[in-house]
């Protein structure tokens, strides 16, 4: 399990289990006052507008024209376009591209947005329900309130997307390669990371619930502030050995220290 890092808060020191602190030897610790991500736990370029009035782009939104057939199409070309309670049911919008766009406070029920190509898109309170995503690029998007249900987000490609006080339910992100995504305040529950590639992706506030990790690779992935279980679920059920690369804290350690000597073959007996 070498490359998992935690914080202890009660010495508040820094406590790194690695191999190549370049500050000292094999296992070494060292102090900090400040209680914050080391730099390469930051993903400072993630912007968090919180309404849609907040966006740079705001001002230059405009209500696309109801054309019967929902104002979705296969390859279309949306720019600044505000969806407004739009109500997608089995849309096709498969190859699209979407710049510079809101969506609020409607959903999507099924449908297609495989290869679509998202920039500078904000979705609030939005519901997307058995939604294909897969294969998509998401670039500086946020998702605010939304609900995620049985969503196929697998080979994704997610850079600079935030996701705010939502829930994630059966949302399917295996193979993916995430940079400098973060999950605030959100339950995640049987979300798949499975083969994913994560890079400086954070969790703080958030709830998990039989998160799967198998071969995902992590680089800089901060699970601290994450609640990981409630009651008899596990918050990670499967790939602890995929989680090299992770900072926890203590109080997570000591969460999730069962699982892992269960992962380990250790019997702990008293």
């Amino acid at each position: 399990m070498k490359g998992i890092a935690f914080h202890d808060f009660r010495s508040f020191k820094w406590i790194k289990h690695d191999h190549g602190d370049p500050r000292g030897p094999p296992g070494s610790v060292w102090c900090s006052r400040r209680i914050c991500h080391d730099a390469q736990f930051r993903n400072v370029d993630v912007k968090s507008p919180r309404t849609v009035d907040e966006l740079q782009f705001a001002a230059e939104l405009r209500s696309l024209p109801d054309d019967g057939a929902g104002g979705l199409e296969i390859d279309g070309d949306y720019d600044r376009v505000l969806f407004s309670g739009s109500a997608f049911a089995d849309a096709d919008a498969g190859g699209a591209r979407f710049t510079e766009c809101a969506f609020t406070g409607g959903g999507f029920d099924g449908g297609r947005l495989r290869r679509a190509r998202l920039s500078d898109v904000w979705f609030g309170e939005m519901r997307l329900v058995a939604v294909d995503l897969a294969e998509s690029s998401l670039t500086d998007t946020w998702f605010s309130g939304c609900v995620f249900a049985g969503v196929q987000a697998f080979s994704c490609v997610g850079r600079r997307v935030l996701f705010r006080s939502g829930k994630l339910d059966s949302v399917n992100f295996r193979d993916s390669k995430l940079t400098d995504v973060t999950f605030e305040d959100c339950v995640l529950r049987d979300v798949d990371f499975g083969s994913a590639k994560l890079v400086r992706v954070r969790f703080p506030g958030c709830q998990f619930a039989n998160v799967d990790f198998t071969k995902a690779a992590c680089s800089a992935v901060d699970l601290r502030g994450a609640r990981l279980g409630i009651a008899d679920t596990p918050g990670i059920k499967a790939g602890y050995d995929s989680l090299s690369g992770t900072r926890i804290d203590s109080v997570q350690l000591m969460t999730i220290a069962p699982l892992l000597a269960d992962h380990l073959g250790i019997k702990v007996t008293d």
